[in-house]
């Protein structure tokens, strides 16, 4: 219980099974007062029930419901301590076809929308405080056809970088968490196909994918006493030493990467 009454807001926790739904649960296990958010009220209002928390609509996307959820959270519980946005939209496509209007909005929601967080958060956090992203370890492998997504997510740990250096002398600490390949209930239709969570398993040194409680554990650890900041930390069992899986190795009839085809 080492994060007793300490004030959390978690960004993103609307679907069970999901990252941002454990991040609440573990950070709730530990003591803190967590206030979880997302543009889906009703699965929120659940997840607040369990976990004695309280549950706010907001669009990522929209500074002014990012400004409203700091805001409630901070009228409810005091100023906030802990501060996570697990948001983020997979925007698939190659380079060869991509839309103005959809890099857009993989801009939006997966590196503007942290900007608009880290500001607002910090703006409504008592000093000592910690700041976590949820990002991607695609950022740094490609993952087909993922790039889009992949390329703002790697500005929001550029963006870590500099906040870490300007929030510094608060004493509030921003960092973020890189996930590889993770069993989620989104992604539960990729992995019930035949042989794919092997494909992904046999590059992941510890031998297995990642699940939502791994990298709840690593925002517990990171919104405590850590002495860190500044870090884009993979979490992903060891990932990073080898290589994501190829293309040509994934089932591209699968949803996920019917649009992963080489250019021409």
């Amino acid at each position: 219980m080492h994060l007793r009454d300490k004030v959390a807001v978690v960004l993103g926790a609307s679907a069970e099974g999901g990252t941002g739904w454990a991040v609440a649960e573990g950070l709730a296990a530990e003591g803190a007062k967590v206030v979880v958010a997302a543009r889906r009220l009703e699965p929120l209002k659940k997840l607040a029930g369990r976990i004695g928390g309280l549950a706010v609509a907001c669009d990522a996307a929209n500074e002014s419901e990012i400004v409203h959820l700091s805001k409630v959270a901070a009228d409810a519980f005091g100023p906030i301590d802990i501060a996570v946005n697990s948001a983020g939209l997979p925007v698939l496509g190659m380079i060869a076809n991509a839309r103005t209007d959809k890099l857009q909005r993989a801009l939006d929601v997966n590196y503007v929308a942290n900007v608009h967080f880290i500001k607002n958060m910090a703006a409504a956090m008592r000093d000592g405080g910690s700041i976590v992203l949820i990002t991607s370890y695609s950022a740094a492998q490609p993952v087909f056809p993922h790039f889009a997504y992949a390329c703002a997510k790697a500005a929001a740990d550029c963006l870590v970088r500099y906040a870490a250096v300007e929030y510094g002398p608060r004493g509030i600490r921003v960092n973020s968490i890189r996930p590889g390949p993770i069993k989620t209930d989104l992604a539960r239709n990729l992995y019930a196909t035949p042989g794919v969570e092997e494909i992904f398993a046999r590059e992941i040194p510890l031998g297995r994918v990642g699940l939502p409680g791994d990298y709840a554990n690593a925002v517990v650890w990171l919104a405590g006493s850590a002495f860190v900041t500044g870090l884009n930390l993979p979490v992903n069992g060891g990932n990073q030493l080898t290589r994501m899986p190829r293309t040509d190795e994934l089932p591209l009839g699968h949803e996920s990467y019917r649009a992963a085809k080489p250019a021409g």
